[in-house]
């Protein structure tokens, strides 16, 4: 009998003769999706499988003070838990309305704002059934000793059950409770700040396992007759990406130290991650990436927090905050409480899968004069995907010098970096807050204003923040394969734009914000990156001891993007970068001698009419041009006839091209 190798719920015969394996990716099966209320029915399409696969919907309101209310496929639409009060379901038709195979629906809200009052703004967590990363139970309570049958397909990281028919706290089982030592003796409460407490009534003092889970006798979880619902988390369980091993979802503990700091390694980058000291009262705070959840300590006040067991609406003024790294999270020290121990969970960034659709992960965008109305509710630059790197610029001179900047969603959105210049890091109303795009908050008029907006994705693009060490080390990434483009800029202090292309080499450097040719220099520690790491040396441009840096790493991905290099023929060449439908967007550098970074998108035009470009390293306005950079089938042209500099004879070239 062939052996059988398990993925999820798929199977994979090790010899070729069964059943492919069908790749999860956490995409697939989570989901934070912010949005504003209408008032009137509208739909929530987040790409998950609700109707077919069963979940669990958590919807907060954000601007003004409001409940945490959860829906879930066991009770049905319609009807919804509280998590900051002990109620029993409410049953209000005019709330959650369909559980849908891409999301969710919303009706008019009758008590306006509690899932989509008009104008209100909302944050929803969305997490799917699915083998080693979320179940929901339903079981009747009994009185005595129970297990509890589940389909989590692991041992659960942290199990919630609420009593459903009547007023009981959301009684909390986590396998980091009392730092990991007999977890199953200890209850924590979702609704409640109070600390961990032992009490064997609760989990009769017996670990979950694979299959089930043991309720005692306490009338939380187990009132003879009652009714209850159950929501179990699994953790570093697997199951997930192409090989059916990676992690999506964490169940863990930390304690901070005398000054208040923790790092906590997950082994990815997290997108969302509630926590709850154990040792102390506390809130049991939520983070995610879409409201803003920023790395290295520059911004940690600038995290929008909310919490499961209080109806106030959103701080943005500080509390207990985290910020991400590439490989898990860290606390705030000036924030955390010191010598305290926590509970979290934290939930794998996305997407996962490789992009194949250009227009998902890339968008060109013009504006013109802008209205002053930029907000979230009709974001200034639609790109129709949630944008990662914000990267814009003024076409024309009329508001003062062109400038390009990059904000990005990582750093915090409002925190922005001028591509001509050498300045630390600066302010701007940026924001990125919206499923669809950018916008600017309270925007003033300006000049006809161009963007070029990124997401990442494996293969094509990733976002990299670090502290400097002042020594040669290594930064881990999560692009998958090695970058062919990295570019760093530090934030903290005034500092070159370094540039790292395949192409050069690793003891080769351009400089963004120059027109300099290729230098020589071991800025790269003379080692080329991988698909885990890229390496920096102390050069302070990239290193230095305690400041700040952030790095852009790019890479081929087949039908989407394409990092490479050409000769110029003094004439006109086709740079074939595997496109079916040409290049939208190409940032092209002459790298044997001096040259500007020119950049070409097909929203201001990229034809033999209209081509005009734009320069990273200067603040001059935007020259037009009747095809010097055109976008063909395969890729993009450039014609020496029309502009000399793109394409002279026998130079050598780095450039990017996205389709």
């Amino acid at each position: 009998m062939p052996l059988q190798q398990t993925s999820g719920n798929d199977t994979q015969d090790a010899y070729g003769g069964g059943k492919a394996v069908v790749p999860v990716y956490v995409e697939n099966v989570f989901s934070t999706y912010v949005y504003t209320g209408t008032g009137a029915n509208q739909t929530i399409t987040n790409g998950i499988d609700l109707s077919t696969k069963g979940g669990f919907v958590w919807i907060k309101i954000r601007d003004v003070t409001g409940n945490n209310n959860s829906f879930d496929t066991a009770q049905g639409a319609g009807k919804y838990l509280v998590t900051n009060t002990n109620a029993a379901t409410v049953t209000d038709a005019t709330t959650l309305t369909s559980f849908n195979t891409n999301g969710f629906s919303l009706g008019a809200d009758r008590f306006a704002g509690y899932v989509n009052g008009n104008g209100n703004k909302f944050a929803s967590w969305t997490f799917r059934k699915q083998p080693k990363f979320f179940d929901v139970v339903t079981y009747t309570g009994t009185g005595s000793v129970k297990n509890i049958a589940h389909n989590l397909g692991s041992i659960p990281g942290c199990i919630i059950v609420k009593q459903t028919d009547t007023a009981g706290n959301w009684s909390v089982y986590h396998s980091g409770t009392n730092n990991g030592t007999n977890p199953q003796n200890y209850v924590t409460y979702l609704n409640l700040t109070d600390a961990q407490s032992a009490q064997s009534v609760f989990w009769n003092n017996t670990a979950p396992t694979s299959t089930q889970f043991t309720i005692g006798t306490g009338t939380d979880v187990n009132t003879s007759g009652g009714t209850y619902v159950a929501y179990l988390f699994a953790s570093n369980a697997g199951g997930f990406g192409l090989t059916g091993t990676d992690n999506v979802i964490t169940c863990g503990s930390f304690t901070t130290n005398g000054s208040g700091n923790a790092t906590v390694t997950l082994g990815y980058e997290p997108q969302f991650v509630i926590t709850k000291a154990t040792s102390s009262t506390s809130d049991w705070v939520i983070e995610d990436n879409m409201r803003g959840f920023t790395s290295t300590p520059v911004n940690f006040s600038n995290n929008p927090l909310l919490a499961a067991n209080t109806s106030s609406a959103e701080n943005t003024g500080g509390g207990t905050t985290l910020s991400i790294t590439s490989t898990g999270f860290k606390s705030d020290p000036n924030s955390y409480p010191t010598s305290t121990s926590f509970i979290y969970i934290a939930i794998r960034r996305g997407p996962m899968a490789v992009p194949t659709d250009p227009t998902k992960v890339f968008a060109p965008v013009l504006q013109g004069p802008s209205s002053g109305t930029g907000s979230a509710t009709n974001p200034n630059f639609l790109s129709n995907f949630p944008v990662d790197l914000f990267t814009r610029s003024t076409r024309t001179g009329a508001a003062g010098p062109v400038v390009a900047t990059f904000a990005d969603r990582l750093r915090g959105s409002t925190n922005t970096l001028a591509t001509s210049s050498t300045s630390a890091e600066g302010f701007a109303n940026y924001q990125v807050d919206s499923q669809t795009g950018a916008y600017f908050s309270g925007q003033s008029a300006d000049s006809t204003i161009s963007s070029w907006n990124f997401r990442r994705a494996p293969n094509f693009f990733d976002v990299v923040c670090y502290t400097g060490t002042g020594s040669a080390t290594t930064q881990a990434h999560n692009l998958g394969v090695a970058p062919e483009l990295i570019i760093v800029k530090c934030r903290s202090t005034a500092r070159a734009w370094p540039v790292y292309s395949q192409s050069l080499g690793n003891n080769q450097t351009v400089t963004l914000n120059l027109t300099n040719a290729t230098q020589t220099n071991a800025i790269w520690n003379n080692t080329s990156p991988t698909n885990t790491v890229f390496s920096i040396s102390p050069n302070v441009a990239v290193n230095n001891s305690g400041d700040t840096y952030v790095a852009y790493l790019f890479a081929t991905c087949p039908g989407v993007s394409k990092v490479g290099s050409y000769t110029g023929n003094g004439t006109t060449q086709t740079i074939n970068c595997g496109f079916a439908g040409g290049a939208r967007f190409v940032l092209i550098k002459r790298t044997d001698s001096t040259g500007d970074w020119y950049v070409y998108d097909t929203a201001r035009g990229m034809t033999t009419l209209t081509d005009p470009y734009l320069l990273m390293n200067s603040t001059a306005a935007e020259s037009a041009t009747l095809g010097s950079v055109t976008s063909v089938t395969t890729g993009f042209a450039v014609n020496a006839s029309v502009l000399a500099a793109i394409n002279t004879n026998a130079a050598s070239y780095i450039f990017l091209a996205i389709a």
